[in-house]
């Protein structure tokens, strides 16, 4: 294809005076206008004042800017897809000394993490956390790079290198990148003219897993999440009084909303529960209160999985056959939902080279231009790559559904060690149940009932059959609770 050719030649001759150079080298060629840029040692003597190519020279400049800027992105989205890190590992890893695109633990940080992660799963708050550290004279994550001689971004003087802040928790218990997984793509720029980064939906991460060396195993990371993921979690009222294990657990049954955790304006030992949506308290749209006692709570929790416990002790074949009952059909429906999404990346995988062809066979033709073809080929080809992962994932879950017997024996196991033990805590509670649904009270008087449904780690909601009475127990002094099983 012919084209004009404007060509832009500096005398760069009389380098014995002051010159500041503007320019660059560059080479454009828009196939779409037939017109071909080059522009060559572009200087301009700063003596002589303002210049008439000062203009087109700063259209060039731009051009050869947006230029550089689609090529570094390309190259970006391809080492990122490609599953190398594109940002510095997080607090608790370094990067190998043998090769610097994998990341390897660091003993000390890595103590750190874990031992975040732990105060969280014990209910403590971020705040909390914080606090701890500092008096542990714990080095906040910039200090510590700095005492290794490591460079990163960020303040460097510190006033206080112990004190932790409750976002720098909250952005440590969120990554994902603990669990030994690489994520790529977290945020993103607007153009090469706006260098603040947007953060970046989730379903266009690049995410590969089982890269690095985990230094949080997956389900207490997981645990964490559900716990963080809503709403923060609030002290009560009183004075000194320790948070509740019951929050983050209790969801309302109509709105599914938390259940929040209060004290008692007058007698400050009552602390209650009720729902964060209910429209009188918080001009939600919830319609019922779902008020609940914490000690009636704790006390049908405990009837309940001592109940589970009783029914494992004597009958642990029936309680192993129920669970393999509960595991399988959640197996099948798992699976079901599974091959539908692949077979229908598949599908799109085979459409998007079918795109790919004809497009190639159009730019052979004529009917579509180089430029356009070689920004439509790399959206295809990213898109390509993305498909070639999420199928590849897809077939590792569907091939790993076995996993589901291993869930079942993490949980009778759980339930051994609940045998041990004389009372509830929140580790062992968070280990066993993942949520509890909280009902409406009906009726009135002593003819009053509540449903509570509590849904186990693994395994979901289940009913226990009942092979004695019901429970009563006393939760203070005058007031019962009469604990009524489904079956019963």
């Amino acid at each position: 294809m012919e084209y004009v050719s404007v060509i832009i030649v500096k005398d760069m001759s009389r380098l014995g005076r002051d010159y500041l150079q503007v320019g660059y080298y560059t080479d454009t060629y828009f196939p779409d206008r037939n017109i071909r840029f080059i522009a060559v040692n572009d200087c301009v003597d700063s003596a002589d004042g303002e210049n008439e190519l000062a203009p087109f020279r700063n259209v060039m400049n731009e051009m050869y800017a947006r230029d550089i800027s689609r090529k570094v992105r390309s190259s970006h989205r391809l080492r990122g897809n490609a599953g190398e890190p594109l940002s510095q590992p997080p607090y608790g890893y370094l990067k190998s000394p043998e090769n610097k695109k994998k990341w390897v633990v660091d003993p000390e940080a890595a103590q750190v993490v874990q031992d975040i992660f732990r105060m969280c799963l014990e209910g403590k708050g971020n705040e909390t956390i914080a606090r701890i550290l500092q008096e542990r004279k714990v080095l906040i994550p910039m200090a510590y790079w700095r005492e290794k001689g490591l460079g990163r971004g960020g303040t460097k003087a510190q006033p206080n290198p112990y004190k932790w802040c409750k976002s720098t928790i909250a952005k440590i218990l969120a990554q994902q990148e603990y669990c030994g997984d690489v994520i790529n793509f977290k945020t993103y720029s607007k153009s090469f003219k706006n260098k603040a980064r947007i953060p970046n939906p989730e379903e266009n991460w690049a995410v590969f897993k089982d890269v690095h060396e985990p230094i949080i195993d997956r389900e207490t990371f997981e645990a964490v999440q559900k716990l963080t993921k809503k709403t923060k979690r609030r002290a009560p009222k009183a004075d000194n009084a320790p948070k509740n294990m019951f929050c983050d657990l209790l969801y309302c049954a109509d709105c599914g909303s938390k259940l929040w955790s209060h004290v008692n304006t007058i007698n400050k030992d009552i602390q209650y529960f009720s729902c964060s949506n209910y429209k009188v308290d918080t001009r939600g749209t919830c319609e019922s209160r779902h008020y609940i006692r914490a000690d009636a709570m704790e006390q049908v929790v405990m009837l309940e999985l001592k109940r589970m416990a009783r029914f494992l002790q004597n009958d642990e074949e029936a309680f192993a056959d129920l669970l393999a009952q509960k595991t399988q059909k959640d197996i099948i429906n798992e699976q079901k939902a599974l091959k539908g999404e692949l077979q229908r990346c598949t599908a799109r995988n085979q459409k998007v080279a079918e795109l790919y062809e004809k497009l190639y066979e159009d730019n052979v033709s004529g009917k579509v231009t180089d430029e356009w073809f070689m920004q439509l080929s790399h959206k295809y080809e990213v898109e390509r790559m993305e498909l070639k992962s999420k199928i590849a994932t897809l077939n590792d879950r569907i091939n790993n559904l076995g996993t589901m017997q291993q869930n079942k024996d993490r949980f009778i196991s759980a339930i051994r060690r609940f045998m041990e033990m004389q009372k509830l805590t929140a580790p062992l509670l968070r280990e066993l149940i993942d949520e509890i649904t909280v009902c409406e009270t009906e009726g009135v008087g002593k003819s009053r009932s509540q449903r509570i449904m509590i849904h186990y780690k693994f395994i979901g909601y289940i009913e226990i059959p009942e092979c004695g009475s019901n429970y009563k127990s006393d939760t203070r002094k005058g007031v019962a609770v009469e604990y009524i099983t489904k079956s019963a």
